[in-house]
């Protein structure tokens, strides 16, 4: 049972997460700070976090949220389907299902050669802006950035296409803490729109 603290930190991040598109670690430091407590504290695990970004979009987004969530998932499938020879799979938020207007996709790669998905992107002149993050096993990995013109949000999304080595392939489906695929492919994706009422 999460106590009282963890779960105020956890609703002050969900509140950042869904209203400034934060993303949660630096929505949860932000929280931390906003409460006014030690920099040190402990900080809620993404599970409670999650938690209270369902419960927010729930309260206030409830009108708007799965019009926003459906186009940022179609427009994953264009980018999915664009980029369908390096094995892409779409993950966190947009996946999860707690993605608002304000959230980036994120898709990752799995290439037998590192530099091939770049090649493709310089090859249908899609401009990108390279950089290094945090893999899903905690290594670094390279994450190219571009924008994403969605129709239906009538706005600019962020892209990141996160390149993994094939091999890496294996271990991504292994399920989450509760028992949930973490990332799913262009046919699971097709498969949520398909269960999702149009908007």
């Amino acid at each position: 049972m999460p106590n009282a603290l963890a779960t105020e930190i956890a609703n002050a991040a969900a509140r950042f997460v869904v209203e400034e598109g934060l993303e949660w670690g630096p929505a949860k430091r932000r929280a931390v700070r906003q409460l006014g407590l030690p920099a040190r504290s402990p900080l809620p695990d993404n599970d409670l976090v999650e938690d209270a970004v369902r419960e927010y979009i729930g309260l206030f987004c409830a009108d708007t949220q799965p019009a926003e969530l459906r186009a940022l998932r179609e427009l994953a499938l264009v980018w999915m389907e664009r980029m369908a020879e390096f094995r892409p799979h779409l993950g966190g938020a947009v996946w999860y299902g707690t993605a608002t207007r304000l959230s980036d996709i994120y898709l990752q790669l799995f290439c037998d050669d590192c530099k091939s998905a770049e090649i493709a992107l310089i090859d249908h002149h899609v401009d990108y802006e390279p950089r290094t993050v945090t893999g899903f096993h905690g290594e670094s990995v390279e994450a190219l950035s571009v924008a994403g013109r969605s129709a239906a949000l009538g706005e600019t999304v962020g892209v990141h296409l996160l390149v993994y080595d094939l091999d890496d392939l294996r271990g991504a489906l292994r399920p989450d803490a509760r028992g949930r695929v973490p990332r799913g492919d262009a046919r699971a994706v097709r498969r949520l729109l398909d269960e999702e009422p149009s908007a």
